[in-house]
């Protein structure tokens, strides 16, 4: 049972008044929804609006996080997660809820492969954000896995995305009451999050919500719409269903998720039928529909749809390593596999093993270890988020490009989600954990940590995040390692054998 104490801070929503608590000088309020429960005859459908309540309520709890594939962390449901069917709700960190104030406003997009994840995330946690930038922070649940993205007869394309959207209308009407300014309002993700937070500076339903960008290792992979029905018809198969939205409606959401993981188990199975999408083992990405989401990121800001949003765009050195760690591989590939991978993800000639002949040319004395890692870096999160910053400039937009290169203590060097403890200052949870099993980060790690906020927080505050932004001639890019410098992009050689790729949505083959 909580006890209410009686400087806890109360805020009023457009919804109801919410009772939050104080603590490291910060006021913080969780579990507040923005939609209603998206379950009974709003299963499958848009977010709708969350019903208004009398007196006030408790914002003390994370809300309960959408129903996901927790089989691929390798268990099940934590003990101290609740459970619950209202999982679309938001959390405030405010140094001051004073709707005199004005802050900046940060809203948090989580990754997760679109399949995984939820703001309550204790890896997740902002109040170094909130504190060291004097910033108000917001982090969100969307729909993940079947719920949020798979593409169903019955319902629309992109669920988990039209979420956001509706926490950034959230943010809009309400954030002023929290000390925070809704005109100053900048959206920052990671991995699914950043792939997200890329589709909506593409999607006309999101226009003018966010002032700002920070897309940390964008993923190249969107669904077109014909490869996303398939891949939803072979999930309903799994569950020995039709892939509509009335069908799957009949399953409980959390038993649900099972189908979504048992196909993860087999994709390569289609890789005659996927293609690319076969080998990342995801069966959910941003589909490219038309309507909710009408072309790729790329093609909407070379055509001037994100001019008039700044954006901060980047990708870890090592981004692939981790998952060849997470699936035993570290150390292991053999020439054959490496052969495998370039031929299936480096640009080239269709049918051709000119994309090989040319990553073998780049880097002669590259293991085949080595290779595997570096095309599969490069295809999944490197070029496409350096494309992501070259499409702004060609749509007359501003973009400033960074690179992190700084090595974490072990095997995994500047492997993906590092940015997350580092951003967050959450060494001690989650990934922070595994890259920290002692839970004491270095003396190095804690002030690459403090820079990193430090520059995020400025540009959430100004626009500028401590470093000249990328143009096609010098190509000058932030590089976070021990001694942070502005240089040129470091990963020349990988950027001229991109040079002209075009990240089309991923197409069904057969």
């Amino acid at each position: 049972m909580t006890t209410t104490q009686p400087h806890d801070p109360v805020v009023r929503t457009a919804t109801g008044a919410v009772r939050g608590r104080r603590g490291d000088g910060l006021a913080v309020f969780r579990g507040i929804p923005f939609a209603a429960p998206p379950v009974g005859e709003a299963r499958f459908q848009a977010p709708r609006p969350a019903a208004a309540w009398d007196g006030t309520r408790d914002a003390y709890a994370f809300g309960p996080p959408p129903p996901q594939d927790v089989a691929a962390l390798g268990g099940g449901v934590p003990p101290d997660v609740p459970l619950g069917d209202d999982w679309l709700t938001v959390n405030v960190w405010t140094p001051d809820p004073d709707p005199a104030a004005h802050r900046p406003v940060m809203v948090w997009l989580y990754g997760g492969a679109y399949k995984l994840g939820h703001a309550g995330s204790p890896g997740y946690d902002a109040r170094h954000i909130a504190h060291d930038g004097d910033v108000v922070v917001v982090t969100l649940n969307y729909r993940v896995g079947i719920e949020g993205f798979a593409r169903l007869d019955g319902a629309p394309a992109n669920r988990g995305l039209l979420d956001q959207v509706a926490a950034l209308e959230w943010v809009r009407d309400n954030i002023t009451a929290f000390g925070g300014d809704p005109g100053q309002v900048t959206v920052f993700g990671e991995s699914a999050g950043a792939g997200s937070l890329a589709a909506l500076l593409a999607m006309p339903s999101a226009s003018g919500l966010f002032r700002r960008a920070i897309a940390q290792s964008v993923p190249g992979t969107y669904f077109s719409d014909a490869l996303a029905r398939d891949i939803a018809a072979a999930i309903a198969t799994e569950a020995g269903l039709r892939p509509t939205a009335a069908d799957l409606a009949t399953v409980d959401p959390r038993r649900l998720t099972s189908a979504g993981g048992s196909l993860s188990a087999k994709m390569l199975q289609y890789t005659d039928r996927w293609g690319r999408a076969a080998p990342t083992v995801t069966p959910f990405s941003p589909v490219v529909d038309g309507e909710v989401l009408p072309v790729t990121p790329w093609q909407a800001l070379a055509a001037g749809a994100g001019r008039d949003v700044e954006l901060v765009v980047g990708h870890n050195r090592d981004e692939f390593r981790l998952f060849l760690a997470m699936g035993g591989q570290l150390g292991r590939i053999t020439e054959e596999q490496a052969r495998g991978a370039l031929r299936m993800f480096a640009p080239g000639a269709p049918g051709t093993s000119s994309g090989e002949e040319a990553y073998r040319a780049a880097f002669p004395d590259a293991t085949p270890g080595e290779l595997f890692e570096r095309v599969q870096t490069d295809w999944l999160f490197a070029m496409p988020s350096l494309h992501l910053a070259e499409a702004q400039l060609a749509g007359g937009g501003r973009a400033h490009v960074y690179e992190l290169t700084w090595s974490a203590p072990g095997p995994l060097g500047a492997c993906h989600a590092l940015d997350i403890p580092l951003l967050f200052g959450t060494f001690t949870a989650d990934f922070g954990a595994m890259l920290f099993p002692d839970g004491k980060p270095t003396a190095e790690a804690e002030a690459l940590s403090s820079r990193f906020r430090a520059a995020w927080t400025a540009f959430a505050r100004t626009g500028d995040p401590g470093w000249p932004a990328y143009d096609t001639d010098a190509r000058q890019v932030r590089v976070w390692d021990v001694e942070p410098q502005v240089r040129a992009y470091p990963e020349e050689a990988s950027r001229r054998m991109w040079e002209g790729y075009e990240f089309a949505a991923l197409p069904l083959l057969g």
